[in-house]
Order: structure tokens, then sequence, then C-alpha cells
């Protein structure tokens, strides 16, 4: 599914790179085609401009006169040879009358955008007309709308990719709960029969040693299957007080781990703590970071515990002083399959960030980590 949605992103980038570039390319050209047909009227006006001034009354007045009338388009500011105002078209009077400089700036960027068209006259030859001009709208929208393009097309491909990542990972939950319903089921039934098993072997004289530990163990399937069913379907949210709930997990844990390892629970907050949360996914979520921090001690250090409260939510943070997490690795540990130890599948940090974000709508993350000197993953919690 990762190459399929890697393939389509490679394709649309071809293709909106394909289509953006001809645009550009295409307008281009016509943006030239329209800017020398611009030059040629403003040629013409000026011709049939100093024609009028001139020549008597006859048909090819009408036919300047006509010239002149019919540029409604590009914007013209005529100079003398000292480059003084005579006259100008095509540009907005309001602005003209209502301020003084208008004219003036207007004939600065015409200045920067195109060199003038001159006139000079046959008889006076000291004596020039400039015709400076701007850019008709059609020429604008011509050059500005490979840049609109541009945008509609990053809209339609950005649109595309929300909507495959959304099917990716719309299919990706799918995958997620197939996979715990199917191993609660898998696991429901060797329970079931280990149940009948030590049922029966309580009648069996000499079992007594063996029944309790055999019930343990039971007790840690069950549980076990309990959490993959409940990650299959959506979990019942219950009023828990999250202290008694993080107390027994450091103290199982506690009870499970080296003499060389030390653990610590600090609460900064008003006790009790209520949340409506799944007791057996969140139990689960810290035992993942329990365990983690425990791998990364190497059979010596400190595991703290701190719980710290505010008016919209709950934060737990898990300390260690072990090992540590490179920089570069920061953005993968919660990746399926990212694991740093020698065994294992490398999937309790992703479940726990979905248990978490999707079950109980909070928050999973490394707060600091420091290599050679230990991590600190943070559980926010909203209340």
């Amino acid at each position: 599914m990762f190459r399929a949605l890697l393939h389509w992103k490679n394709l649309l980038a071809l293709l909106a790179i394909l289509i953006v570039s001809g645009t550009i390319f295409y307008s281009q050209y016509l943006a030239k085609k329209i800017a020398i047909r611009e030059r040629q009227v403003v040629e013409q006006w000026a011709e049939a401009s100093q024609f009028l001034i001139r020549a008597p009354v006859n048909a090819e007045i009408l036919f300047a006169t006509r010239i002149l009338t019919e540029n409604k388009a590009v914007p013209i500011i005529e100079t003398n040879e000292r480059d003084s105002i005579i006259n100008f078209i095509n540009l907005d009077t309001a602005k003209v009358a209502a301020d003084p400089t208008f004219l003036q700036k207007r004939l600065q960027h015409f200045k920067q955008a195109h060199p003038p068209v001159i006139w000079t006259d046959p008889i006076i030859s000291a004596r020039q007309n400039r015709y400076y001009y701007g850019e008709s709208l059609l020429l604008n929208q011509v050059r500005y709308y490979p840049i609109v393009q541009l945008c509609i097309v990053a809209l339609f491909i950005t649109l595309i990719l929300i909507s495959l990542r959304s099917n990716y990972l719309s299919l990706q939950n799918q995958v997620w709960a197939g996979m715990a319903k199917e191993t609660a089921h898998q696991l429901g039934t060797p329970v079931s029969s280990l149940e009948g098993w030590l049922e029966m072997l309580r009648d069996v004289p000499g079992t007594d040693k063996i029944i309790p530990e055999l019930e343990k163990d039971i007790r840690r399937l069950q549980l076990v299957s309990d959490r993959f069913g409940k990650i299959g379907s959506k979990p019942q949210l219950e009023k828990t007080d999250l202290v008694i709930q993080i107390q027994e997990m450091v103290d199982y844990m506690r009870k499970r781990s080296g003499a060389g390892v030390r653990f610590s629970l600090e609460i900064k907050a008003v006790q009790p703590i209520n949340v409506f949360l799944s007791p057996p996914l969140i139990n689960w979520v810290i035992e993942n970071l329990l365990k983690n921090a425990l791998d990364a001690l190497s059979g010596g250090g400190t595991v703290s515990v701190l719980i710290l409260e505010n008016a919209r939510f709950v934060q737990i943070e898990v300390t260690d002083t072990g090992k540590g997490i490179p920089k570069n690795e920061i953005a993968k540990v919660f990746n399926p399959g990212f694991t740093t130890k020698k065994r294992g599948w490398g999937l309790g940090l992703t479940l726990s960030k979905r248990i978490v974000e999707q079950f109980h709508h909070g928050k999973l993350f490394v707060k600091h980590a420091e290599f050679g000197k230990g991590t600190t993953f943070a559980l926010t919690l909203p209340k």
C-alpha cells in the first residue's frame, strides 16, 4: 500500500510538472506575441496622433482618428523631449484627479517596463515626443495565468494526496483491528482449554504448588486476549482513578525488574485523578513504556514516573537513565516494526500510540531524549 501511495505521488508530481511547464511555455509565447502587438499599437497611435496635428482635413484624418479612438486597452503617457507629460490614455481619470503624483508614478513604472516609442519632428529635429506605455489587462492575465493554474494544480494534488492518505490510514486501521480480533480469537480457545486442565489438576494430589503459578499464567493470557479484543473494537471508557492504575503497573514492573533498577513515582496533582479510560488498554500502554525503560537500562539505573495535572489534561511522564535515543531516530520510534532490541516486533509503541490517540483522544510522544543519557516519554489524557 505504501509503495502504491508513493507511486501515485510520483505520477501526480510528474503530471503537475508537465502541466505547469507546458502552460508556462505557451503563456510566455502568447505574452511575447501580445507584447509585440501592443508596441505596434503604440507606434500606430503615436503616428496617428502626430498626423492629426499637422494634416489637412481629408479622409486620412478619419482613419487616424479611428486608430486613436480604437485603442482602449494599452495605457499610454505622451511626453515631450524633457519628459513633461503632454497627454495620456487608458488610465483611471478618477485616480489622476485625486492624486497629483499618480501620472508621475505611472510614468516611472512605464519607463521601467518598456523603452518608449519616439517620434521626431521632421522639421525641428530637436523636438521629440515620447510615448511610454504599460501592459494591457489581457497581457497581465496571460502572464499571471500560469501562477493561477499552478495554485489550482497544487490544490488538486493536495486534495488527492489527502484522499489517498485517508484511504491508506483507513486500510491500516482495518488491518490493525482485524489482526487484534484474530489474535484475541486465537488466544481464546487455548486459554479456555487451559482453564479446564487447571480444574482437573486441582483433584490431582501434589499439585498445590503448581496450580497458583498456572493460574497466574492463565490470568496473564486472559489479560492479553482482553487487550487485543478491545483494540479490535471501540472500547468502553470508564471513570477511573489514574493514580491507582499507574501505581499498580509500577508495582507490577518493580517485582519483575532486576535488583539494580530503582523505581520512583512522583505525583504533582490533587488526588484522586479521575479520568475516563479503558483500564486494560491504558495498563498496556504504561506497561509498554515501563518495559521500554527497563530494556534501555540494561540491568541498572532509574525509572521515574511523574504525574502532572492541570485544568484540561493529565500528563504521565516515564523517564529512564538508559542508553537514550539518537536524534535521527526519534521520529521513527512509533513506526511499525521499528525497534532497537535484538528481539521483538517493534509494535509496542505503535499500538500504544494508537490506543492513546484513537481511543482516548490523548497524545503520546517523546518529550526528551539524549543519546547515552536517557529518554522521557510523555502521555497526556484529557480530563
